[in-house]
């Protein structure tokens, strides 16, 4: 696979009073090359095994028709495999739905999930799960979540200590947006639904989790505010407090976060604000860090378009302690970006 940059780009700064840190971006390139679809979209990313990365997103004609399936690509030894099919949203011989947003997450239990959704649209759509216990080698045959459960919608679970999966969902109406917890205690059997400020007057989907010490967790998500909206939690995803404004820009896109080993938060998100519609102002995608979620500072800027879409990203950190990022790119491909933090 051809690499757009394959050497060190870029050096960023950023001085909080408790540390200063550099983030380098190592490498960029774009994941498929003549890829047998038109459009593609919400990607999520994993490491299955140590310098192993899979990668999932949804791809078709164009989002929402019904030909768009998940697609499951690796990176090994340095290559991109070819993109192949990993669900699809076939009923039977004459009912056929789009899937949307995959969610790929490795449970410490050596268990891989890909969980991702179908249905005719957001509002309608319904969870689906497979999981691997070869790090992606093989799968299961897909399995319906019990009803009520969607599964994570946008963003990576979390898991606690104590095994205990915390799995960022939300719901969506046409009047309303909101967020939850979707805990399981047994590996994903069985689904216990814990709301988030359920009265609040915040549209807000597509959470991520981002963990403290002492059980504390923060999600932060997408909204209708034109800011990044955030909840806390003091007893390890159980109870919520209200929804809060935050000062991260958010022009109604999904971003993603996490937290790093030496627990500095870090978000990917669009640094703009709501244009006319609600697919405007995703040209520009930036890095921000936090020690403690409230207080945020660009590291990195990724893309500074004019009038592309550069959407959705998906973050995680790898065994070697570099940061992986994929994002959309302008709908015809995914771009996978890796950065180095050193102080």
């Amino acid at each position: 696979m051809k690499q757009i940059v394959a050497t060190v780009l870029s050096l960023f700064m950023f001085s909080t009073g408790f540390s200063q840190m550099a983030f380098r971006k190592v490498s960029e390139e774009i994941i498929v090359n003549d890829g047998p679809f038109k459009a593609c979209h919400a990607s999520s990313i994993v490491e299955p095994s140590p310098g192993e990365i899979l990668v999932s997103f949804f791809a078709g004609s164009r989002e929402g028709d019904k030909d768009v399936c998940i697609w499951l690509t690796a990176k090994q030894n340095n290559q991109w495999t070819k993109p192949y099919i990993i669900a699809d949203g076939v009923i039977n011989d004459t009912l056929r739905y789009p899937c949307w947003n995959p969610v790929l997450f490795k449970a410490k239990q050596d268990q891989l999930f890909l969980f991702y959704k179908v249905g005719p649209n957001p509002r309608e759509w319904w969870g689906m799960v497979r999981t691997s216990k070869d790090n992606g080698k093989t799968w299961n045959q897909p399995e319906r979540l019990p009803a009520g459960v969607l599964g994570p919608i946008k963003n990576k679970p979390v898991q606690l200590a104590d095994g205990t999966i915390l799995s960022p969902s939300s719901v969506e109406t046409d009047n309303t947006w909101k967020v939850h917890i979707e805990k399981s205690s047994d590996l994903g059997k069985t689904w216990k639904i814990i709301p988030v400020d359920s009265n609040s007057k915040f549209k807000v989907i597509q959470p991520s989790i981002l963990q403290y010490p002492n059980k504390r967790l923060q999600i932060v998500c997408r909204s209708d505010q034109d800011r990044v909206v955030y909840a806390w939690s003091q007893d390890n995803g159980n109870q919520w407090t209200a929804l809060s404004r935050s000062e991260l820009p958010n022009p109604n896109s999904g971003t993603d976060a996490v937290t790093l080993k030496n627990g500095i938060q870090l978000i990917v998100y669009n640094p703009t604000v709501k244009g006319k519609d609600w697919w405007n102002n995703r040209q520009k995608l930036n890095v921000a860090v936090s020690k403690d979620g409230l207080n945020w500072k660009d590291v990195c800027i990724l893309e500074n378009g004019s009038d592309e879409e550069f959407s959705y990203p998906a973050v995680i950190q790898a065994k070697d302690g570099k940061i992986h990022i994929t994002y959309t790119y302008n709908r015809k491909n995914i771009k996978h970006v890796v950065l180095e933090a050193g102080k």
